[in-house]
């Protein structure tokens, strides 16, 4: 009987130590304060050197971009996943085809006194070429250093040296 007790005991140690660690390992991203599945490329009004005042402070890529696909989401402790699809060029002569092979993930958020912080991520990899090759496909995945609060956020894919391409939106 005493060994019988023994070996319940360490299988209910076991199983709650696993059922524990799930629980946690589940919740270690936070809560979700956006989710996503679309976003915007840049228009023509708000390229870089047509637009008169930057979105948050951030400038538009050079011409307009377009993006086929995209999803997402931002966690309250920064971690922050982008997929993109098909970010590529709207217009001139590369339309339809991404030229960057760098673009990097950006989240701007309103601070309690109404003032803006953009916190960017590294850069990561993105297919070059034209959309029907699969040009413009990137995954972003980083955890950023969010402000406290971080309201309105929204989430960005910029360029490396920070115009952005596509932005949260319809």
């Amino acid at each position: 009987m005493k060994r019988f007790l023994s070996i319940s005991l360490s299988a209910f140690l076991l199983l709650s130590t696993f059922f524990i660690g799930s629980a946690t390992s589940a919740d270690a991203k936070g809560p979700k304060i956006l989710k996503f599945d679309t976003m915007v490329g840049v228009p023509a009004g708000l390229t870089g050197t047509q637009s008169q005042i930057p979105l948050r402070g951030i400038s538009g890529g050079g011409i307009p971009w377009a993006v086929a696909d995209a999803s997402g989401e931002l966690r309250a402790n920064g971690h922050l996943e982008i997929s993109v699809q098909g970010l590529v060029l709207a217009a001139g002569a590369n339309a339809g085809t991404n030229p960057v092979g760098v673009f990097r993930g950006l989240v701007s958020c309103l601070n309690s006194d109404g003032t803006v912080t953009n916190v960017p991520t590294g850069p990561f990899t993105a297919t070059t070429g034209p959309a029907s090759a699969g040009g413009g496909n990137a995954e972003i995945e980083a955890d950023v250093a969010l402000p406290q609060p971080c309201i309105a956020p929204i989430i960005f894919v910029t360029n490396n040296n920070g115009a952005w391409f596509a932005a949260t939106g319809l």
